[in-house]
């Protein structure tokens, strides 16, 4: 985002502060501000979809943690605080990450002072990260603009793993803000990600934002631009990585993967080590959220179906490590996963 957009997400004030978050559910057309003075505001915001993208869940909830704390709040309270937080969305690990942290200084120091600099610190912590992801993810990219025959590299993503779902650039588009950084000619392909859009409302107004070439394409045309040969490369962000590689991810991006590999163009995933999940062994055991029926039938405002139709409405699907050319993370990038 440029430099005139607020933050995504920001705690304003000291103990009895609060948490303030973009509206991403009135992207791009309108850029509010919300205020959420209580846990259950948060909750609500996570739930809602006003705040996204795993690490931005994860440190909203642990600020919002600290709004347990106000008003005389007891150690009980701020526990059952990070319980009910958690039961917001099941999917990304790193909300539960987040809150274990805050639970642990919970145990040795309850007081608001603590838990606000613990949620600063994860906050600091998203960002550096955020940093480090796009400097390896731009290392690994950079061969294919040596070997470049056009004037630009195409690389697809899907849903959004920018700014807006961070605490920091993002994710995915931390690689291509930092290929932007170095001078190397970049033309992104926004998947729509349907069924809530997040491709076309939030990346690609990122995009925009920083005047970053990009071309958005319904989600069911990926397959038609790889075989045109615009795409050199994919990269998306994850909710949850298991611990065979088998990564998590908004729905489609398996069947983004899948083409990928139809089409010989390598699949990277980028994210923080926050969101592997070393107690499940594959992919197969990460909790799946489905969500309303009205998101797919009366999206946004408009009737789309018939009344009474059935609906299968899952937010997030698996990709299996075997279709993954390689994971970046704030620490390496790897080819083959690796947990040590």
């Amino acid at each position: 985002m440029n430099r005139d957009c607020p933050p995504t997400l920001q705690w304003i004030g000291e103990t009895d502060g609060h948490l303030r978050l973009i509206d991403q559910t009135r992207l791009p057309t309108e850029l509010v501000e919300i205020d959420c003075h209580t846990v259950e505001d948060v909750w609500q915001a996570i739930k809602r979809l006003s705040v996204r993208g795993a690490p931005a869940i994860g440190v909203a909830a642990a600020y919002g943690v600290c709004l347990a704390t106000q008003a005389g709040g007891t150690i009980a309270e701020v526990r059952k605080a990070c319980d009910y937080l958690a039961t917001s969305r099941p999917t990304a690990v790193n909300l539960f990450w987040a809150l274990d942290r805050m639970r642990s200084v919970v145990e040795q120091d309850p007081s608001g002072e603590a838990l606000l600099n613990e949620a600063r610190a994860i906050h600091e912590e998203d960002a550096a990260m955020c940093a480090a992801i796009g400097k390896h993810g731009a290392d690994i990219l950079v061969p294919l603009f040596e070997k470049a025959t056009s004037e630009s590299i195409g690389i697809l993503t899907h849903c959004n793993a920018g700014a807006l779902a961070t605490g920091g650039e993002g994710t995915a588009l931390s690689v291509i803000f930092e290929l932007a950084r170095r001078d190397l000619p970049v033309h992104v392909w926004v998947d729509e990600t349907r069924p809530l859009l997040q491709g076309s409302r939030l990346t690609a107004w990122e995009l925009t934002q920083r005047g970053i070439p990009c071309t958005l394409i319904c989600d069911n045309m990926a397959a038609t631009v790889m075989k045109e040969g615009r795409v050199q490369a994919v990269v998306t962000g994850a909710d949850r990585i298991a611990a065979n590689g088998d990564a998590a991810n908004k729905i489609g991006t398996y069947g983004a993967a899948t083409l990928a590999r139809a089409h010989d163009i390598p699949f990277y995933i980028a994210a923080p080590t926050s969101t592997i999940d070393p107690a499940l062994a594959t992919g197969e055991e990460i909790p799946i959220e489905e969500r309303d029926a009205e998101e797919v039938t009366n999206g946004f405002g408009s009737v789309t179906a018939p009344e009474g139709v059935s609906v299968y409405n899952p937010a997030f699907d698996v990709t299996p490590a075997e279709l993954i050319a390689g994971w970046i993370t704030e620490e390496r990038a790897m080819d083959e996963f690796n947990l040590s």
